[in-house]
């Protein structure tokens, strides 16, 4: 692995406020890597740190970027041997030394404006851990990736995630978090580099939710997702796939909460009707998701688990008229 000479060495930020590192990472995408990296650049609000990780690229890619960037001061250009993406993840966070970290996948862009639409809400909401957004698709397909049609304060989501397997994300370039929280998310064993060698926002996403971290969605139509013939959107998608997928999930979301000490007994519905009330204005899939996860759990007497469920129903219909 080779890394750029001053590293950290990146110009003040342009407004006082939560300091920004973007972590890019890049394996052979030499026809859209520079268009990532520049809409970085261009950003309104400019972050302190860009950290771009080549993964091993054999299609040329690691050479543009030294040509590019080698001795751009904005830049900290990394190149290293292939480990997949979840190594190159590791290998950009333990460069930051920043308050939040964005990532971005190399094939897809931000608007001019998307540093500063989080910033502003990072820089004015310091309790919120892990900020996600909407995404525009462009190139095979045009339409848009959402969680909800209005910015949702989701509060905890560890028992929820735990339980029903709920991805509380979108892919990797609508993803930011504070820094101390994508070091726990990405600080996993060897044996998981190469599971997760493709997908590993799936490891950001749950991790955040698992280990405790308060998480937001703000749309701010800015992060363009590409679709083409070599991303996750043209994956297989078969049943033997999807297996697989399902158990490598569960598998990860087990060394999570084995970390953060969740288990069957942890999901009491105590526990479930008080996670949900950290949500200030839950929208309704939130609120049948929670009544849900309460009528699931075994309790004895049975009722006290509709005593709970007609609670949870109660503040999300009184939420809903609000």
């Amino acid at each position: 692995m080779s890394v750029r000479e001053g590293v950290g060495e990146a110009p003040a930020p342009a407004v006082a406020g939560v300091r920004f590192a973007v972590v890019v990472t890049s394996y052979n995408y030499r026809d859209y890597v520079v268009e990532a990296v520049e809409s970085v650049l261009a950003q309104s609000r400019r972050p302190d740190q860009v950290i771009v990780v080549d993964d091993g690229s054999t299609d040329g890619s690691d050479t543009l970027l030294r040509e590019r960037y080698a001795n751009d001061p904005r830049v900290t250009l990394v190149c290293r041997a292939n480990g997949g993406q979840l190594a190159a993840f590791q290998t950009g966070v333990a460069q930051v030394a920043a308050d939040v970290v964005c990532f971005l996948d190399s094939d897809d862009r931000w608007q001019p404006d998307y540093l500063e639409r989080i910033g502003a809400f990072y820089d004015a909401r310091p309790d919120v851990d892990f900020v996600f957004t909407d995404m525009r698709t462009f190139g095979q397909r045009n339409d848009r990736i959402r969680f909800h049609e209005r910015e949702v304060d989701l509060g905890y989501t560890a028992i929820s995630t735990y339980a029903l397997t709920v991805w509380y994300g979108v892919p990797t370039s609508a993803i930011s978090m504070r820094t101390g929280w994508a070091r726990k998310t990405v600080d996993l064993p060897d044996a998981f580099r190469a599971v997760w060698r493709t997908s590993p926002d799936n490891c950001l996403v749950y991790g955040a939710s698992v280990l405790g971290a308060h998480k937001y969605y703000l749309p701010t139509g800015s992060v363009d997702y590409r679709i083409h013939g070599n991303n996750a959107w043209s994956a297989n998608r078969s049943a033997r796939q999807a297996y697989k997928n399902l158990l490598h999930t569960r598998a990860l979301i087990a060394h999570y909460a084995a970390i953060a000490g969740i288990d069957d007994t942890s999901c009491s519905i105590e526990m479930c009707k008080l996670e949900y009330r950290t949500k200030p204005n839950p929208p309704w899939s939130e609120t049948w998701r929670y009544v849900r996860l309460v009528m699931v759990r075994r309790v004895w007497p049975p009722w006290r688990k509709w005593e709970r469920a007609l609670s949870v129903f109660a503040r999300g219909w009184r939420s809903r008229r609000a």
